[in-house]
This record gives structure tokens, sequence and C-alpha cells, in this order.
């Protein structure tokens, strides 16, 4: 069984569910991970991966607000 258009007819759901929905089925996916022994992708992960995944957050395409760069700087202080 391919499970490529699976994933991404999954990908397509979350996008429209609720925050407060995401964050379960990101609980329950890491709770799998957990109980099959699977680490997290994102263990190793630099700084650098860090800040490029969170900036690819704020700057969704579908989201309803628009940022710029200034933005993040203001919230943002090293």
């Amino acid at each position: 069984m391919k499970t490529a258009p699976l994933r991404e007819q999954l990908l397509q759901q979350i996008d429209h569910l609720p925050d407060d929905i995401v964050q379960q089925i990101a609980d329950f996916a890491q709770f799998l991970m957990v109980r099959r022994k699977i680490a997290p992708l994102y263990d190793d992960w630099s700084d650098q991966q860090w800040q490029d995944m969170a900036l690819e957050q704020l700057f969704r395409e579908n989201d309803e607000v628009t940022y710029t760069l200034k933005d993040a700087q203001e919230v943002y202080r090293p």
C-alpha cells in the first residue's frame, strides 16, 4: 500500500483544523513514537534548523495575518 496519497490527504486535513486539535494530533503522534521507540526527528536539530522552522511557521502562506521580518525581529531579541 502506498502511503503518499494518504499522507497528503492527512496534511491537507490538518491544515484546516483548529490549533487545539492539531496539538492533540501532535501529542498523539509523539505518544505513538514513544510507544514504538521511534526517536523524534528533531532531537538533533541545530539552532539554525529550529530558527528556520519557526520562520516557516511565522510566514505560512495560509496565515490570515501578514507578518514581516521586522515584526519577527521586534518579538525576538537574541
